[in-house]
């Protein structure tokens, strides 16, 4: 047999299309041609699957050596395809029967001596191909993730030798069961604890509304008042992740190589410096890969120092926020991110810092403070839900024990309000759209009173005006009322009096 095909996955965006490996041995001098718009790193395959086959006890075939990877207009990269190109050609050349590939996919990096490398993205691929009907042969460090898909087939390999041998029939290799994949994480050992928190009492009220309706917060205060501490401690107060919500949080982590089983559950936790580009946050390059805004999918993106990230980065984000995914196009091709984050930011409220402070000694003119608070736009404020100011601890409240409640009563607080949300429109508060608002954040009259008063005298957007009402209802959760009531109304309008106030 002069021709051998074998399995594989690439990767475009969360997608995994199905790639075929042809390998076609035929008379004339010895020579090894790779095509099928492969990069750099697919077409350095040909040295590493000659050492591996090499080492591995096999014969290397001195023929002359066709490898397609089908479809030719789909680019191909990364080393995951050196281990179907190395059984495609034992296959070719009869030292392995080609029938037992035809049930199979593969995907692997060889190192020169035979063993196999973990690779990126191999819970997105393992879905593609549980579509597929075919089982899934991945190198041991990535078929623990890959087997967390639903209904997925996997089997986990430490060598180019135990694959063969598992094809044989010698010695089967090992199907991975996911340890535990219903299991709620451990949170007192995953997330820190709110109750570390001293003071704040209103910087607490407002993240424990931010987590119950999904919204976004802006925290402005001067430094060492806790802005970091608190948005640490939000993950922690926040639902548990459901398995659709976990699954597509790790498939993103996993395009990226940066999933860790023992995070599987946890939502995560991204903070990115403030010298980040716009393509950081996003995602980019080429082939496209997720950013920032994509690896915080159900979880968490807090911005530091928001007024000392780049303009532009920070306009990027204004897209994302309202839809929740992200779209990446490039002259050759487009990806498709999700990208629903909750953002959470902190800034000084002047370049000093210590505009405010009990201790006066901020020297700032208005004119900069101004300019400073500037460097944020209108359109993204609008955006971000709920804005509160982070004062100086008084002496005996910094000197004091923390006496706050802890993550776990806050969470059962936060957990019982969202799932009222789930029952009743089948999503945050944070996302509903203007006719959901419509129906189901209407306020009685006298809130409704009040609130269009505020609308007159702070001159809100129809935007702010939206989610005034959505901060409302994650309140009126809270609290377990069926309707938004005055003082929900008025509390809403106090979070979105913002620094231009």
């Amino acid at each position: 047999m002069s021709l051998a095909i074998v399995s594989s996955r690439a990767l475009a965006g969360m997608e995994a299309p199905e790639v075929i490996v042809e390998a076609h041995l035929a008379n004339g001098l010895p020579a090894f041609t790779l095509v099928g718009l492969a990069e750099a790193e697919v077409k350095e395959s040909r040295d590493r699957v000659r050492a591996a086959l090499l080492q591995s006890g096999y014969e290397f075939p001195q023929r002359r050596i066709t490898v397609n990877l089908a479809p030719a207009d789909l680019p191909k990269e990364s080393g995951r395809f050196d281990l179907p190109i190395a059984l495609g050609l034992l296959a070719a050349s009869g030292q392995l029967p080609g029938d037992a590939l035809k049930n199979y996919e593969f995907a692997g990096e060889l190192a020169l001596t035979g063993a196999l490398r973990p690779i990126r993205g191999a819970l997105a691929m393992m879905l593609g191909a549980a579509r597929s009907g075919r089982a899934f042969i991945l190198p041991r460090a990535s078929a623990e993730e890959a087997a967390l898909a639903e209904g997925a087939e996997v089997y986990a390999a430490d060598s180019l030798l135990e694959v063969c041998a598992h094809l044989t029939g010698r010695t089967l290799l090992p199907r991975v069961v996911p340890r535990e994949t219903h299991r709620l994480p451990d949170f007192a050992a995953g997330y820190a604890d709110l109750a570390d928190v001293k003071g704040q009492q209103h910087a607490r009220r407002a993240l424990e509304i931010a987590a119950a309706g999904g919204h976004s917060l802006l925290m402005t205060g001067p430094p060492g008042t806790g802005k970091s501490m608190l948005a640490s401690r939000l993950p922690g107060i926040l639902p548990p992740m459901t398995q659709a919500e976990a699954l597509e949080s790790a498939a993103v982590l996993s395009l990226t190589g940066n999933f860790r089983s023992e995070n599987w559950r946890l939502r995560p936790y991204r903070s990115p410096h403030h010298t980040a580009s716009g393509v950081a946050l996003v995602g980019g390059g080429n082939p496209p890969r997720p950013g920032e805004i994509s690896q915080a999918t159900h979880g968490v993106l807090f911005l530091d120092e928001l007024p000392e990230f780049d303009r532009k980065a920070l306009e990027v984000l204004r897209e994302p926020l309202e839809a929740g995914r992200i779209t990446i196009s490039r002259a050759a091709r487009q990806a498709d991110f999700p990208a629903r984050f909750q953002l959470i930011a902190a800034m000084n409220p002047c370049p000093c810092g210590y505009l405010g402070h009990p201790s006066g000694q901020c020297r700032c003119s208005p004119e900069l403070v101004a300019r400073y608070r500037g460097r944020i736009s209108g359109p993204l404020l609008d955006r971000i839900d709920l804005h509160i100011e982070v004062a100086a601890l008084p002496e005996n409240e910094m000197t004091s024990t923390a006496s706050g409640e802890a993550s776990a009563t806050v969470r059962q607080r936060v957990t019982a309000a969202r799932a009222l949300q789930i029952e009743r429109q089948g999503k945050p508060n944070a996302q509903l759209g203007s006719k959901e608002i419509d129906l189901y954040c209407q306020p009685d009259a006298a809130a409704m009173t009040l609130l269009k008063q505020a609308i007159a005298r702070l001159n809100l957007s129809a935007r702010a005006y939206h989610r005034i009402l959505r901060v409302a209802r994650s309140i009126a959760d809270l609290a377990g009322d069926g309707q938004i009531n005055t003082s929900q109304v008025a509390e809403a309008v106090q979070y979105r009096r913002g620094i231009r106030s």
